[in-house]
């Protein structure tokens, strides 16, 4: 997951299979950037989203990565936004108000020589408030704290952020129930993990859960 802020050190490039992984650090796992590893800042709130979760989203995307549109609009350490450039997203926008935050992550965009991501210094909500592109996936990560879920939900679907199909993907704390979503949206998938309740939705799919 990607929450706020801190200078990251950007990474110094692929290690062997045998180098320890140090705190403040993700690993890219799939795609052309597979083994890749990022450093972050070392903040408490700023938690990228577990491996595992990681492995398991983008599996339940794997045929709608190649080529999309993403929005990562809580950007953090970027890890959801860099996963999907790596495995072929034609573009990547992130979105992170933090202007520390902000410097790492364009200086790991640049580390990795990174084609099609922009990033943008701005809160969330204005920035959906803003002109609109169409997204094909958007990652919605939001500080564990924050009610701003649904009025995020909301303002995607109202201002024309998503495409007819796109897909919608969502972290909470498990304990807690997800917003009522769009009525466009329907919830494909839905998992946990330790602490974490990650779901994806889509709009106009029927709905499909997974097991717990």
């Amino acid at each position: 997951m990607a929450k706020k802020s801190g200078r990251a050190t950007p990474a110094t490039g692929r290690r062997g299979a045998s180098a320890p992984r140090t705190r403040n650090e993700l690993r890219i796992i799939g795609g052309s950037w597979r083994g890749r590893r990022i450093r972050f800042a070392p903040l408490p709130d700023l938690r990228p989203s577990p491996d595992r979760v990681r492995e398991t989203l983008f599996n339940w995307l794997r045929e709608a990565i190649a080529g999309s549109r993403c929005l990562d609009l809580f950007a953090g350490s970027g890890a959801l936004g860099l996963e999907a450039l790596s495995r072929g997203a034609a573009s990547a926008t992130f979105v992170e108000r933090d202007p520390q935050a902000v410097r790492a992550l364009e200086s790991n965009l640049g580390l990795l020589q990174a084609s099609g991501a922009q990033v943008h210094r701005d809160d969330a909500l204005r920035y959906l408030r803003g002109p609109a592109s169409p997204c094909d996936v958007v990652f919605l990560d939001p500080p564990f704290a924050s009610e701003i879920l649904a009025e995020v939900c909301g303002l995607l679907e109202t201002r024309g952020w998503l495409s007819p199909s796109a897909f919608i993907y969502m972290e909470r704390p498990a304990r807690e129930p997800l917003p009522d979503l769009p009525g466009a949206w329907n919830l494909v998938r839905s998992k946990r993990a330790g602490e974490v309740g990650y779901h994806l939705a889509r709009r106009g799919a029927a709905a499909e859960r997974d097991p717990p």
